[in-house]
């Protein structure tokens, strides 16, 4: 009687201990080293360019004007007058391709806020602030809002 003997085992390749260590199943998203934000719906992410969120190109959009990175749709848009430090600026309901710097107290010309310097991800330049929190209760509509300086941004798709 004739008995085979087990196939030898494929060799173990990089890929192969990655793949054992990180599974591609819904199990390890919640890992607190593995922690991504969740993308907002009308963000589509990619890596083959130099920045990571594209808004889609249906809408007018806000983009660098150093780098052209996108940073947000006009959808988003709340107000029109507002004072950067280098002139008009715009007060956004959320941004894209933007980080973020520790919060500190400022008295800007509405009165004492906490706000977190933003710069572009992409290229670093200092864009504007966020509204991390605000001591007045008329000022309150600002918290976790966003201002662009017209300095730093560019009108983007179809404002023909």
């Amino acid at each position: 009687m004739l008995r085979c003997s087990p196939p030898d085992p494929p060799p173990t390749t990089a890929l192969t201990c990655v793949l054992r260590c990180f599974p591609c199943e819904p199990t390890w998203a919640g890992s607190p080293f593995l922690h991504r934000p969740p993308t907002p719906p009308m963000v589509r992410m990619t890596r083959s360019k130099t920045f990571q969120a594209y808004l889609p190109s249906c809408h007018r959009t806000y983009s660098c004007i150093h780098c052209r990175a996108h940073l947000a749709n006009h959808d988003e848009l709340i107000s029109k007058s507002f004072q950067g430090s280098q002139g008009r600026a715009y007060l956004f309901n959320s941004v894209v391709n933007v980080g973020c710097g520790p919060a500190e107290e400022r008295v800007l010309l509405t009165g004492l806020h906490a706000v977190a310097d933003i710069y572009c991800e992409n290229c670093k330049t200092t864009l504007g602030w966020k509204y991390e929190h605000a001591f007045e209760s008329s000022q309150k509509y600002k918290e976790g809002k966003f201002i662009i300086e017209l300095a730093h941004m560019i009108k983007d798709n179809g404002w023909d």
